[in-house]
């Protein structure tokens, strides 16, 4: 695999030289690549949010680079913004940032931010809504008469519609409901599948990072903590743990069913695997019900 995102001895400091100095992020060094599902993960404070504004540009290192397709995206500043069309970023809550007539209007405004025009664009705008699930009867409404969670799939679409290469997704799925959450995540792998694009989405849920991550970015006190593969990742409980991250309920469940003389793996991450393995076993016990 080719990388797409490349971060060397990245930094930043907010009040840098002031008595509030303090120091988000610290030295981190790591690489992702093209068409990866990677989850970032740490508590709050941790530095996740100002390491992925750095990534499309929104916010300057203090020291270090960040290498997009070979080149270092702060090598021409007046290219940052033709940076910000290639990695596009959803923020916690985007919904807020509705603000057009229509929902049509509004997904296609970075579209055609990019040089979008004609049929190029309404195919964008369209294609972005049917992976986010509007329907196009909604495409015509006011953003304000949609619902809270297409409200949040709209403003999701807008950055879709940018045909970004690589996609940051911070908390996309905050204050959802549990059928919101689920509906929004299934579409967000739905069309990392379809797409290939690579994806980045910051979280609070170990079990939607255990869903559908690649690989975990564990950020620690502005620092990288850990880079590996998702079940590498969580194979640290007591290491998580001690940084305040858990790992998902499903994978507990299963370590204490293993500590009690179950013989079933330590390494489940989803529901879905849990019952696979559980049902083999009561399969082979003769008490599958």
């Amino acid at each position: 695999m080719s990388a797409v995102l490349e971060l060397k001895n990245l930094s930043f400091v907010y009040g840098k030289g002031t008595p509030f100095e303090k120091k988000a992020v610290n030295n981190v060094s790591l690489s992702i690549n093209k068409g990866e599902f990677v989850g970032i993960i740490g508590h709050t404070g941790s530095g996740k949010s100002t390491l992925v504004q750095m990534l499309n540009g929104l916010i300057t290192p203090s020291e270090g680079q960040v290498i997009l397709d070979g080149r270092d995206i702060w090598s021409d500043p007046k290219q940052i913004r033709q940076i910000r069309f290639r990695v596009g970023m959803v923020f916690q809550y985007p919904e807020y940032q509705l603000f057009e007539e229509t929902v049509y209007k509004d997904i296609s405004f970075g579209a055609q931010n990019r040089g979008y025009t004609g049929e190029e664009l309404d195919t964008a705008i369209r294609k972005a809504a049917e992976f986010t699930g509007l329907r196009p009867e909604l495409l015509d409404k006011s953003p304000f008469d949609l619902s809270g969670g297409e409200k949040r799939r709209a403003a999701i679409a807008g950055v879709i519609a940018m045909n970004p290469e690589v996609l940051i997704l911070d908390e996309p799925t905050a204050g959802l409901d549990p059928m919101g959450r689920e509906i929004l995540l299934s579409q967000i792998m739905n069309y990392h599948q379809e797409k290939g694009t690579t994806v980045l989405l910051v979280s609070h849920s170990m079990e939607d990072i255990a869903r559908v991550a690649d690989r975990i970015i564990v950020m620690n006190q502005g620092r990288l903590e850990m880079f590996d593969e998702t079940k590498a990742v969580f194979s640290h409980g007591s290491d998580l743990e001690q940084i305040g991250l858990k790992v998902p309920q499903i994978t507990k469940i299963m370590q204490a069913l293993k500590a009690k003389g179950i013989e079933v793996p330590d390494d489940i991450l989803t529901v879905d695997e849990a019952l696979e393995v559980l049902s083999s076993l009561l399969k082979k016990e003769g008490k599958l019900w």
